[in-house]
């Protein structure tokens, strides 16, 4: 498949990189509070080199910020981890979760109803129910594993807004996070806006929590990382940059000026503990693409450095 052969081209060009005994930061950005509860495992440096992303960001001519943890030991990597990034539709896994935590497992059978006029673009799923509604259970496998706009808009108002979001997320811990618009309205962002951003460090210790730790029931817990598993959107980002046979479960995002491009994963290594990890980026221009090849190769060499 085209991915599997991108993963392998990503792994082979970052064969040179050398880790180093020292935790790789970033340039610049004002430190954040710190992560949620769930992912304060005592830190053990074990990054590759600053040198390795600086070059990335060179290459592309991107901003990128990166923070990982390896839950078996607390080794992480962190570069640019508390500098701010739009988190566009990365946002959508958190609000299934919330919707999970608020509702439960067994109050998922809800059915929620809508109208064409409530439709935005890129609403693959929606789009196809608005005679029946869906079910909160529905509309949070189509926001995440689909990527749904008016999904995920439906689910802020199961939330009671984006003020419902960030009050979800700061019981888990996370005062770094601002979410403040809906879609499509929250991705314009250009560079310095704080509405509707978070840092690469607070958006891996919420999905360590709600994923790996105990910000959800069991049964809970295991919907959500199902979802995440199944994501129709990742393969050419971190699921590209990890080995073959490692499982990826992610969530993509991409807003629609500065090319911003996100993802954020759960990744299980065959018989060892996961690595959690958010990798964000950026460019100066407003109307620059992205190319998921600078998520990709940050991917492999975050687990390069952890596996």
């Amino acid at each position: 498949m085209q991915f599997t052969r991108a993963r392998r081209a990503v792994l082979g060009g970052l064969a040179a990189l050398v880790v180093l005994p020292l935790a790789a930061c970033g340039h610049g950005g004002t430190p954040a509070p710190p992560a949620p509860a769930a992912a304060t495992a005592q830190p053990h440096p074990a990054a590759p080199s600053v040198g390795a992303f600086s070059d990335l960001e060179r290459k592309y001519g991107a901003r990128l910020g990166v923070y990982a943890v390896n839950t078996a030991d607390g080794r992480e990597v962190a570069f640019n981890a508390d500098e701010r990034f739009a988190y566009a539709s990365t946002f959508k896994a958190f609000a299934a979760a919330a919707v999970l935590r608020t509702y439960s497992l067994s109050g998922m059978d809800k059915v929620i109803k809508y109208s064409r006029s409530d439709l935005i673009d890129h609403s693959p799923v929606t789009e196809k129910h608005i005679d029946t509604g869906m079910t909160l259970r529905d509309l949070c496998d189509a926001a995440v594993r689909y990527s749904d706009n008016t999904a995920a808009n439906l689910l802020f108002d199961a939330l009671g807004g984006p003020k419902g979001l960030a009050a979800v997320l700061a019981e888990t811990g996370d005062t770094t996070t601002k979410v403040e618009r809906r879609e499509p309205e929250l991705n314009h962002w250009s560079p310095g806006a704080t509405q509707d951003t978070t840092t690469p460090r607070a958006w891996a210790g919420d999905l360590r929590a709600f994923a790996l730790g105990d910000a959800l029931g069991k049964d809970e817990r295991e919907q959500f990382t199902q979802w995440l598993r199944t994501n129709t959107t990742g393969d050419e980002l971190i699921r590209a940059g990890v080995p073959e046979g490692w499982t990826v479960g992610d969530k993509t995002g991409g807003g629609g000026v500065y090319a911003v491009r996100n993802d954020i994963a759960v990744v299980w290594p065959p018989d060892a503990a996961p690595i959690v990890m958010a990798i964000m980026s950026n460019r100066g221009t407003e109307d620059a693409d992205y190319d998921n090849k600078l998520i990709a190769e940050a991917a492999a060499a975050v687990t390069k450095a952890l596996s």
